[in-house]
């Protein structure tokens, strides 16, 4: 949460918004931002933090633990059509890498942009390589892209 929040600003640029959800209560929320988070992150979390106390959220996007009543840490990329495009779920312990968020964003958002002309290849970067599908790539990746290049 704190690392998001930290990087915030940059998925608004993206022209990306975050919710969070958690079985936890407001109030928990409210605790854990005023007496955790905003000693992490200067003014605390600045997106939602909505409560799914009953798992209904969690459910339907199948992060809820029925047998804990908890949900897992999961990271939903939805695209502006409401249709996830990437997901992501860690176990508590196992902390996730927020420039991997972004340059999946960004990833999204140029191939959505080219209307599916463009894709973008392992490890691609904004102002790397990119592959254009078609008959004329098959067989011929190879020419254009290296894995050495991510």
């Amino acid at each position: 949460m704190s690392a998001v929040a930290a990087q915030y600003r940059k998925l608004q640029e993206l022209g990306a918004e975050v919710i969070s959800f958690s079985v936890d209560s407001h109030f928990v929320h409210k605790m854990w931002n005023d007496h955790e988070l905003s000693k992490m992150v200067d003014g605390g979390v600045p997106f939602h933090m909505a409560s799914d106390q009953a798992g209904n959220v969690g459910r339907a996007y199948g992060v809820y633990d029925e047998s804990q009543g908890i949900e897992l840490r999961g990271r939903f990329i939805i695209d502006p059509d409401g249709v996830i495009q990437a997901m992501e779920v860690l176990t508590p312990p196992v902390g996730r890498k927020f420039a991997e968020s972004i340059r999946q964003i960004q990833a999204f958002q140029l191939v959505r942009a080219s209307g599916g002309k463009e894709a973008t290849p392992a490890g691609w970067e904004p102002g790397k390589v990119t592959l254009k599908p078609g008959p004329g790539l098959v067989g011929k990746v190879w020419e254009v892209w290296k894995p050495s290049m991510e």
